[in-house]
């Protein structure tokens, strides 16, 4: 009984660190996607956001006319695709961040790095909150004419993911109290 006691415990704490420890999803781009179409400015899109280790960046392209390229600074610098870090060309993936600091992306097709299509993912090495920054949800300020204005960050999946996280929990929690019942009336 008292192995089935421990053991429940440590099944709720790992359910309970599991809940916060999923990160964010970004979609680059938000609805513009991966690309060179309408001259994103995903300089613009990354400030807007915070990023923590454990969000997972998601780029949606089509992949007959781009690529991602995981690569260092340098190569970031000077749009050079020739020995990217990883790369992927699925048209839907996804890249877990896992350190603190700049993860450079670019797209490798010639001419879409120099054309805008790159961005710096930057974990501040001093963060240690989850929520956002104030700057991070500010409203957007008005562009300066002839360029593209940066969607507004989607403040309305927050909520949904912390609920799916909290059903999660519940529904976790709910099948140790149903199986320690079982288990204790069998015994």
């Amino acid at each position: 009984m008292a192995l089935l006691v421990r053991t429940m415990a440590v099944l709720i704490l790992m359910a309970y660190k599991l809940q916060f420890s999923s990160g964010a999803v970004y979609k680059v781009g938000d609805s513009a996607g991966w690309t060179t179409i309408g001259n994103f400015n995903y300089k613009q899109w990354a400030a807007t956001k915070t990023f923590q280790v454990g969000d997972i960046i998601k780029f949606e392209y089509s992949p007959q006319f781009h690529n991602v390229m995981r690569v260092t600074h340098a190569m970031y610098r000077s749009c050079n695709a020739s020995a990217p870090l990883e790369a992927f060309s699925s048209g839907n993936d996804s890249y877990t961040v896992k350190t603190k600091g700049h993860h450079f992306f670019m797209c490798g097709v010639p001419g879409h790095c120099q054309a805008g299509q790159r961005v710096d993912i930057n974990v501040p090495r001093n963060s240690t909150s989850i929520a956002p920054t104030p700057s991070a949800l500010a409203s957007p300020t008005v562009p300066a004419a002839g360029t593209t204005p940066a969607p507004t960050p989607n403040t309305a999946a927050a909520p949904l993911k912390d609920f799916k996280s909290r059903f999660v929990f519940v529904g976790f929690f709910i099948t140790v109290v149903v199986v320690s019942v079982t288990v204790v009336g069998f015994a």
